[in-house]
């Protein structure tokens, strides 16, 4: 699951903020199936690629220059906070040399496109722990970040050396750090405590290539979300298939637990 801020590029536009007119398109859509949060696992690169003859990180590169038309996408359906799955804390375990691949994938991508993005009023965040990202990355991750801070076009989270137990597990430490009293603690303090504390959970989850795992991706505040998964690789994941996947979604009931109103 890799990620390049490159293909972000003319993805997004800044949209006008008159309260008076008329409902955009976006607007409407977003009204109609209600997605304020998606997350995507952007699984299947390898495998594409594997299919071509092609080495796994062609696959990567692949995936990558499909996010434009993806957020494309999401922005023209009023969806306004995206989590991408970019590279989680047990990819370390894959081959060194597709490691330090991805890593320069996205290094070199944030170099070139970081300016056009904060044009285009793209807000990078990102989620997941630091320790193992190699520091000249790390560095350029966090300018991106505090460069981006103030946009507000689209949210864009980065999950990179990313878990989700992993998550819980710094919520906690947090937690402790602060000396909270354990009678106080309810889930409403754990949430806060998450990288995406000041954010909705997501209300649908993809994922791509047909594989039926959470993936240790967004365990807490998937809880509620709805998942869709397809047998389509991610590099051939395009706007028609996004669709697809928020027309079920539209088809499907969230009750939280509840029963149906009657």
């Amino acid at each position: 699951m890799a990620l390049s801020v490159a293909t972000l590029k003319r993805s997004f536009a800044q949209d006008a903020c008159d309260i008076t007119a008329p409902k955009s398109d976006a607007q409407a859509a977003v009204a109609a199936h209600g997605i304020k949060h998606l997350a995507i696992i952007m699984d299947g690169n390898g495998r594409w690629a594997k299919c071509r003859n092609l080495p796994r990180l062609a696959g990567h590169k692949a995936g990558t220059d499909n996010l434009h038309r993806i957020l494309r996408a999401c922005k023209e359906q009023g969806i306004r906070i995206v989590t991408l799955y970019a590279f989680s804390t047990e990819n370390w375990n894959r081959p060194q040399e597709e490691v330090n691949g991805l890593l320069k994938l996205l290094e070199l991508s944030i170099e070139k496109e970081l300016g056009e993005l904060h044009k285009e009023g793209v807000q990078i965040r990102h989620i997941g722990r630091t320790d193992r990202i190699p520091p000249a990355l790390c560095e350029k991750i966090r300018h991106a970040v505090a460069y981006t801070r103030n946009n507000t076009s689209l949210i864009l989270n980065v999950a990179l050396n990313y878990g989700g137990r992993a998550e819980i597990v710094d919520a906690v430490k947090r937690m402790l750090a602060d000396g909270l009293d354990p009678n106080y603690v309810d889930e409403a303090t754990v949430s806060r405590y998450l990288y995406t504390s000041d954010l909705p959970d997501p209300d649908l989850i993809i994922r791509t290539s047909g594989e039926y795992r959470v993936s240790n991706f967004l365990i807490w505040q998937g809880a509620y979300a709805e998942y869709y998964v397809t047998d389509v690789l991610w590099p051939d994941f395009d706007e028609r298939e996004l669709h697809k996947a928020i027309e079920h979604y539209n088809k499907r009931e969230r009750r939280f637990g509840g029963l149906k109103a009657r």
